[in-house]
């Protein structure tokens, strides 16, 4: 699927726009490498990295695809593609040969930017992968590499093609709870919309300066902070991955002026522990944003005592991060809830039937708005199951919402977990350990963890006389699934509990197996 060429030319390229109205304020700043990018200077690394994609013959609607840890040049390179009409792809540099291998091919990608720590995945995947022609690479911190060379070199182009907002922007793979990855097509008009109604929220303005610290190559971390602080004219300040003591210090330090924050629930509580608690000053952040996961209201107020207001916010890949964001007049006394609606977010809840549930009744959450995805990428199938006859998009999570709006999360897709802010789908984890001969049945849940939030624990029915350790269920996992995905626990019961249906009832294995394993 994609969408189709528009001659309308909505779309403004905000880096060129800030750089001709505010030449000399920083843009980006790149924590490891000690870089710092005006405007003017963004808009012409851009220039000559469109030029380059434009030299290795990336045309309108080619995909572009980055396997990098946090770095400038994410950023340069999404906008380059944006200039020149192509698609960028973002790839969890988490994730195994044979998982990017499948991306890869059924987005038909033609370049790849690879950061330095993932070289060794061009001899793992290109040869599988016929339709990427080049991989570029780059160490991530400005010195001597392919990428900088091209840009080096490259004839420099300044005006972005006419472009609408139906137009794709961005396609981001999100796991689906059965088979392969689906390919969730994010357009222009998404991203405009999204900051649009994020802009509305707080106080975001164009002296924002966020800490970008959670992977780029998730929505959240690429587009709750990131994408809307170069669309008002502030400053990214890109880490190159999340670590607490970098963190706290990037936040201390008064010449950065961190202002914005958003982070996944296990990141606030590391901050929490650190022993330099007491010492660092918070009183320039104005946003700290939470997501990913549901916070937990002792977290909540613990940092309402430090002077940081957490407000929890609950999207997904599929709505651009957009959908509830709670704001910080509803703190302390809505702790616990997502929020109401963003501006260009439309939210119901529905029962089984379809038909919208009472005020205050769990059921499905449905999206509806200018920031949802078109669908996914070729895959008429999972559009078909995802979307409802008049629109709707079905999250396949379940929360209600109260008499005045405000959306409580009760269960995340159902069956799935989070593990240190990522999405864990335990069918995928199933369908692997499924091969051991050694289970007559089994059902893999997420379980408590104190540092990553959640971890999964595979509950198993053993065939008579047989039995395995976790040693033998990773040795069976090793290499075939991201390490993130791998579970902690194996817990032997007699028999899954299953509803009349048939269905394992995972509610009940998390209450009791979740209760064994705590202790």
């Amino acid at each position: 699927m994609q969408t189709a060429y528009s001659n309308s030319g909505q779309v403004i390229d905000w880096i060129e726009y800030h750089a001709a109205t505010k030449p000399n304020a920083r843009a980006l700043v790149d924590l490891a490498s000690d870089r710092t990018f005006t405007y003017a200077q963004t808009h012409e690394r851009i220039a000559k990295a469109a030029g380059m994609l434009k030299a290795h013959g990336i045309e309108r609607g080619d995909r572009v695809a980055f396997l990098c840890l946090n770095t400038t040049d994410v950023f340069e390179l999404i906008f380059a593609c944006w200039r020149i009409g192509a698609v960028c792809l973002a790839l969890n540099f988490r994730l195994t040969p044979p998982e990017m291998i499948y991306i890869l091919n059924d987005s038909e990608t033609s370049l790849v930017l690879v950061d330095e720590p993932f070289h060794g995945m061009i001899a793992a995947a290109g040869p599988a992968c016929p339709s990427v022609k080049h991989w570029v690479k780059t160490n991530g911190l400005g010195g001597d590499s392919e990428y900088e060379r091209g840009l080096a070199g490259a004839t420099p182009v300044h005006d972005m093609v006419p472009t609408g907002y139906e137009d794709m922007a961005l396609l981001m793979y999100s796991s689906g709870t059965t088979g392969n990855p689906k390919g969730v097509i994010i357009t222009h008009g998404m991203i405009e919309f999204t900051n649009s109604a994020a802009g509305r929220v707080g106080e975001s303005s164009p002296d924002r300066v966020s800490l970008n610290n959670m992977p780029l190559f998730h929505i959240g971390g690429l587009q709750v902070t990131g994408l809307p602080s170069l669309w008002i004219g502030g400053c990214c300040v890109v880490m190159r991955i999340f670590d607490v003591d970098k963190t706290m210090a990037a936040i201390d330090d008064a010449g950065l002026n961190i202002d914005t924050l958003f982070m996944v629930p296990a990141a606030f509580n590391a901050m929490r522990a650190h022993p330099d608690i007491e010492s660092i000053d918070f009183s320039r952040i104005q946003i700290a944003l939470a997501g990913g996961e549901t916070v937990p209201e002792p977290l909540s107020h613990f940092w309402l005592t430090k002077g940081l207001v957490i407000q929890e916010g609950y999207g997904m890949t599929e709505t651009c991060a957009a959908g509830t964001t709670l704001r910080k007049e509803d703190i302390p006394h809505r702790i616990g809830s997502a929020g109401r609606p963003l501006s260009h977010s439309r939210i119901k809840v529905v029962g089984e039937d379809g038909a919208e549930v009472p005020r205050g009744e769990p059921g499905e959450i449905l999206f509806k708005g200018a920031s949802v995805t078109p669908g996914y990428w070729r895959n008429p199938e999972a559009n078909a199951k995802s979307f409802t006859e008049d629109g709707w998009f079905r999250s396949g999570d379940i929360g209600r919402m109260d008499a005045d709006g405000y959306v409580y999360i009760e269960d995340r897709v159902k069956d799935m977990y989070i593990s240190g802010g990522e999405n864990v789908y335990p069918a995928e984890i199933e369908g692997l350990l499924y091969e051991m001969p050694q289970f007559a049945e089994l059902s893999v849940i997420g379980v408590p963890h104190e540092k990553w939030g959640e971890t999964g624990c595979v509950v198993a029915v053993f065939k008579e006389g047989e039995s395995a350790s976790l040693a033998d269920v990773l040795a069976h996992l090793d290499g075939r699934l991201a390490r993130y995905k791998l579970p902690m626990h194996l817990h032997e019961v007699s028999e899954l509990p299953r509803g009349g249906s048939g269905k394992v009832l995972k509610y009940q294995l998390r209450e009791s197996v979740g209760k064994v394993i705590a202790g």
